[in-house]
């Protein structure tokens, strides 16, 4: 057992720690999914720190589109070690309880890991829709301080904007239940448990998922209807198929991404959606990560290329 609450001079009662339930409701699928998750964890680690080393490595991929995959790479890297790491631990050992301060470390950066994550992809299709659709200004437009500010504003916006979410679920009262029916600390299910009135906290919620996944997703979508329209009007269908090959991964990765995050977030909790919002934060949490070196880059010609001279030092070492 672990202490949950204290007593403070006022004799009320406030949480001192949460417990996650996870997938505690089941028991007999504990050692499977702890290892499924450890597998997954590995296989991501490994897939996005190859991306950043090719594309530190290789003078060929010093590119505005490989710095920015690099820079995804680095994103899913802290992403996945933010809640994957806990998530083991209480499928391993059984303790499920975070401290208050560590589920408010937790929020804080997984909500502005994923804030950025949708600034940076916005940012990748803005660099895709101008080497398709304004191939003659693309060397003016991505030049090396554009790339820069771009990826910067992404994790500088990502990190600001967060900081308001965690200060006012810092400034809650917790005081009764402290089991929170999800594998991470969230925003949704902290809310809920809070003994104050939720209203004003999801309506900052609210605002700042519009700000940083709805806009971004907008400007996304239309970025790549504007690329699409431009794809279509190549005459020939290997030109049409050559140009389109250089973005399907990222339009693949956007719309899974983004369809599970508006789903999770935008929607109403009920008991009904309650478990398959869980499932669906797995999606965007967890598998994304995994997927992305495989979609984004590892079945790319130069990123190939890159592996297979890496590749052949390694062996003539």
């Amino acid at each position: 057992t672990h202490p949950v609450m204290h007593l403070d001079q006022q004799n009320e009662t406030s949480v001192t720690e949460f417990l996650l339930l996870g997938f505690g409701t089941l028991p007999d699928l504990q050692t499977l999914l702890f290892l499924l998750f450890l597998v997954i964890y590995v296989a991501t680690m490994s897939g996005n720190i190859l991306i950043v080393l090719l594309v530190v490595a290789d003078p060929h991929l010093h590119t505005p589109m490989y710095f920015f995959l690099g820079k995804l790479s680095c994103l899913e890297i802290c992403y996945s070690s933010t809640i994957l790491p806990q998530l083991l631990v209480g499928l391993l050992t059984g303790d499920r309880a975070i401290s208050f301060s560590g589920c408010l470390t937790q929020l804080y950066f997984f909500g502005s890991l994923v804030a950025t994550e949708c600034l940076l992809l916005s940012a990748m299709s803005y660099d895709r829709y101008v080497a398709i659709c304004h191939p003659l200004h693309y060397a003016a437009r991505m030049r090396g301080r554009a790339w820069l500010q771009l990826a910067g504003g992404s994790w500088l916006g990502g990190f600001l904007g967060n900081a308001i979410t965690t200060l006012s679920v810092s400034q809650l009262s917790f005081c009764d239940h402290n089991t929170i029916d999800h594998f991470f600390c969230d925003l949704i299910p902290l809310v809920k448990l809070s003994c104050d009135d939720p209203q004003l906290m999801e309506t900052v919620a609210s605002m700042l998922c519009l700000i940083f996944s709805l806009v971004p997703f907008l400007l996304t979508v239309t970025s790549y209807i504007c690329i699409i329209t431009t794809i279509l009007r190549i005459p020939s269908t290997r030109g049409r198929q050559k140009v389109f090959s250089t973005c399907s991964s990222h339009l693949i990765v956007v719309t899974i991404y983004y369809g599970t995050l508006l789903i999770v977030y935008m929607f109403p909790t009920t008991d009904l959606l309650g478990n398959f919002k869980k499932v669906l934060s797995v999606a965007y949490t967890v598998l994304t990560p995994l997927v992305n070196p495989l979609l984004y880059s590892l079945r790319n010609k130069e990123v190939k290329e890159a592996l297979r001279k890496v590749s052949r030092k390694f062996m003539l070492q």
